[in-house]
C-alpha cells in the first residue's frame, strides 16, 4: 500500500512539475516563435511596400491595386541609374556651375563639335551617362523571387490583403492610398490559440490592428508599419 502511495505521490509531483515548466515555458515559447514568424512577415510586407513606392512614382502617383500587376511591375520595369565620373570643383560650383547645366555643356558640343566652352569650364573629364538597370536587381537582394511578395509567411498559401484607394476629390486633387495586410491567425497559425486571444484583446484595447500591416487607406503615412 505504502509503494502504491508513493507512486502515486511521484506522478502527481511529475505532473505538478510539467504543469509549472509549461506554466513558464509556454508564453517564452510562443514569444520566440511569433518574433520568428514576425520578422519573416515584415520582410515581406517591406519588399511589397518599396514595390508599390516604385509603381507609385512611374504611374502619376497611383498604387497598383493587384498583386498580378505588381509583380509583373517588378519583373519588368527598369530604373535610371547615372554613372557618374569627375565631380565639379569649388571653383566650378562658385562661379555658377551646375551638372544639369555642365551636362548641357558637353551636349551641345558633342553635337557641334566645338568645344572651346567644355575646355573653358574644365569640363573634359564631366561624364554622366544614364543606364537602365532591372528594378528587381537594383531594389532587392540577389536570389529576390517576386512572386512569393503575395504569399504570407508561415501562412499556409495564405495571401496578403491588398486594398487600394484611387480617388479624386471633387476639387480634383488625387487621393492615392493603399494597404497591405495579414490577421494574426494566419501566420501564428497552429501556436497556442489562448496567446493569439491575449494578443488580440490588448489589440482591441488599444485599436491597433490584430495583425501586421503597412499603409492605410484611411489616412497617408507613406506605407508605414504598424510595427514601426
Amino acid at each position: 500500500m505504502k509503494t502504491v502511495f508513493n507512486i502515486v505521490l511521484g506522478l502527481c509531483v511529475i505532473a505538478l512539475i510539467y504543469i509549472c515548466y509549461n506554466s513558464i515555458m509556454g508564453p517564452i515559447n510562443f514569444e520566440n516563435a511569433q518574433k520568428t514568424r514576425e520578422d519573416a512577415v515584415i520582410e515581406r510586407l517591406v519588399a511589397i511596400r518599396k514595390a508599390q513606392q516604385e509603381y507609385k512614382t512611374v504611374h502619376r502617383g497611383r498604387y497598383a491595386d493587384k498583386f498580378d500587376v505588381l509583380i509583373d511591375f517588378v519583373k519588368t520595369q527598369k530604373l535610371p541609374f547615372v554613372r557618374k565620373e569627375g565631380e565639379l570643383t569649388d571653383k566650378q560650383l562658385e562661379d555658377g556651375m551646375t551638372e544639369k547645366r555642365a551636362m548641357e555643356i558637353i551636349t551641345r558640343a558633342n553635337k557641334t563639335g566645338r568645344y572651346d566652352e567644355v575646355k573653358r569650364w574644365g569640363l573634359e573629364n564631366f561624364k554622366r551617362d544614364t543606364m537602365w538597370v532591372a528594378m528587381i536587381d537594383t531594389i532587392y537582394p540577389k536570389g529576390f523571387n517576386a512572386d512569393s511578395m503575395r504569399f504570407v509567411p508561415y501562412g499556409n498559401g495564405a495571401e496578403f490583403e491588398l486594398i487600394v484607394r484611387n480617388d479624386t476629390t471633387k476639387s480634383g486633387a488625387a487621393v492615392c492610398l493603399y494597404e497591405v495586410k495579414t490577421p494574426y491567425e494566419v501566420y501564428l497559425n497552429g501556436l497556442d490559440k489562448q496567446e493569439i486571444i491575449n494578443l488580440k484583446d490588448l489589440d482591441n484595447q488599444t485599436g491597433r490592428y490584430s495583425g501586421l500591416m503597412i499603409g492605410s487607406i484611411d489616412m497617408p503615412n507613406n506605407g508605414a508599419g504598424n510595427w514601426e
